[in-house]
């Protein structure tokens, strides 16, 4: 019975360690935000109710440690009588034999260091218990003390990256902290440069909101420090806060409907790199990114246990790329002012393999521009992106794209037109600017906390339209972007990351080109 009752504590032990490790991998986990929170949720009340039945394991174990105690007090107090008639025999135990008398002796000490023995061990397993409870509470206050407070009673998590770059540029850039576009046409600049930043570092708040009409609902906030520098004495070192996404989350099983500023999710990859965070490695060079207000619905096919199918549609702010006309009011620009949303959808396959999933995915984009006096303008693109697991060590992945009018899109350097004359005048000519380009990456990861990238990609906008109407804009007559480069990640522990990359940046006009070189050295802590 002992025994038994010692089993069942070992084992609530064990499940009160398996819920314990269940609540942690929740919270380390990327999955989705709402299966954490009802996981963990479930997870706190078991957790809750073994610690409930190991206490009550541990009070039945001291009650009989106690008993024992007692018992083996008596005994051992029989055993001292009748050692003390040992030692001086009667003359009725004359006849014994010396043999015989210790052999009495140690039958009589086996019986007395049984039960001690027996107690010790109940009063070990007691104590073994009474660590494990203290071990559980301990990591349950340290949960406790990690959440966020918030208004309501539903759970709120911070998280982000504080992020410190090292950096040097052999070339004059657009910014030296994380470069983009090489500078043209700037003889007499010095062309080295040396720094150091924190603005990239991002902080983000995610809420887990109730269950609606069967769907968990979520929120997610995140910002950065790279929205430009205040006009005061060494202001290139405070970051302006920055809105980056900001997004709300109805998930069913298969259905999830997501309404904010996020990225395209028609275009989802961008290559890794810790020198570029405030805006996607090779941006203008391939890789179309831009954080878009917009409202879409995600519906997933379950094929089989290994192959799934997805499609996505929504509507998009039909933004084009340009400067905001005033600093402190926001007035429509010429996607806004034709009054018909943009349009977005994708279709996507994945299919598990031995060396991880790969995805293929195909996407297409159209929004209207009304640059005034009847001038109108169709953008539209078409777009593929992939990710092949060539092994268990070495993936590749990419996307490519063809467009006309997509400089919202973050293509021909945030330019949707080409022009000739004043754009107030009636008499100027607009066209959409056709455009082509992408990006690929090879990944080599030999381990758990170390990879290496190597990614290059080029965007192309058409060089005869370029040069028949250039326009007057900040980018001028480029008609080429390319950038390459090349990292290692090195991550000791989850929350801690050491990073060196570099990067070689080519710039092209119809009249000349520049090249430049850029170094940085990484730090981030997640939290």
């Amino acid at each position: 019975m002992r025994r038994l009752r010692l089993l069942r504590a070992a084992g609530a032990i064990a499940l009160a360690s398996t819920a314990l490790s269940g609540l942690m991998r929740a919270q380390d986990q990327d999955n989705h935000p709402a299966d954490q929170g009802r996981e963990l949720s479930e997870s706190i009340h078991e957790l809750q109710a073994e610690i409930q039945n190991l206490r009550s394991a541990v009070a039945e174990l001291r009650s009989e440690a106690a008993q024992y105690h007692a018992e083996n007090a008596a005994l051992q107090q029989r055993v001292q009588a009748l050692q003390d008639k040992l030692t001086v025999p009667s003359q009725s135990q004359a006849g014994v034999s010396a043999n015989e008398q210790s052999s009495a002796n140690t039958r009589v000490e086996e019986q007395s260091a049984a039960p001690v023995t027996e107690a010790e061990g109940q009063r070990a397993a007691t104590t073994g218990v009474q660590e494990q409870i203290d071990l559980l509470n301990g990591k349950i206050n340290d949960l406790y003390q990690t959440k966020v407070e918030s208004g309501s009673k539903y759970r709120v998590r911070l998280s982000g990256i504080a992020l410190f770059n090292v950096f040097t540029n052999r070339g004059n850039v657009d910014n030296i902290d994380f470069p983009q576009v090489v500078a043209l046409g700037t003889p007499g600049i010095p062309q080295t440069s040396l720094g150091g930043s924190l603005r990239q570092s991002l902080v983000g708040l995610e809420a887990f909101g109730p269950t609606v009409a069967g769907a968990k609902s979520s929120a997610e906030v995140q910002f950065d420090f790279a929205g430009g520098f205040p006009n005061a004495p060494n202001g290139v070192t405070f970051g302006i806060l920055r809105l980056r996404t900001a997004t709300l989350h109805l998930d069913w099983a298969n259905t999830s409907i997501v309404a904010g500023q996020d990225n395209l999710f028609f275009t989802p990859l961008s290559p890794t790199s810790l020198a570029s965070l405030a805006v996607p490695a090779l941006s203008y060079s391939g890789n179309l990114w831009s954080w878009t207000p917009q409202l879409r619905v995600e519906h997933r096919f379950n094929l089989s246990d290994d192959s799934a199918f997805s499609v996505q549609a929504g509507v998009l702010d039909p933004l084009t790329g340009g400067f905001p006309p005033n600093e402190y009011f926001r007035l429509p620009q010429a996607g806004e002012v034709s009054g018909v949303p943009a349009f977005g959808t994708r279709v996507a396959f994945t299919n598990k393999t031995s060396g991880g999933p790969l995805t293929i995915g195909i996407g297409g984009y159209y929004s209207r521009e009304n640059w005034g006096f009847g001038r109108t303008v169709d953008g539209w693109a078409g777009t593929t992106d992939i990710t092949v697991p060539l092994s268990h060590l070495f993936s590749l992945s990419g996307e490519f794209y063809r467009g006309r009018a997509i400089g919202g899109l973050g293509a021909a350097q945030n330019r949707s037109i080409v022009w000739s004359g004043d754009l107030l005048t009636p008499a100027a000519t607009v066209r959409g600017l056709d455009d082509i380009g992408g990006w690929a990456q090879l990944k080599f990861k030999p381990g758990t906390k170390i990879e290496f990238n190597m990614a290059a990609g080029q965007d192309s906008a058409f060089t005869k339209e370029v040069l028949a109407l250039p326009g007057r804009n900040y980018y001028g007559t480029i008609n080429a972007n390319r950038s390459a480069l090349a990292n290692f990640i090195y991550r000791p522990r989850s929350d801690l990351m050491f990073s060196a990359e570099y990067d070689r940046l080519h710039t092209a006009s119809i009249y000349t080109y520049s090249s430049a070189n850029h170094v940085s050295l990484s730090m981030g802590v997640l939290f």
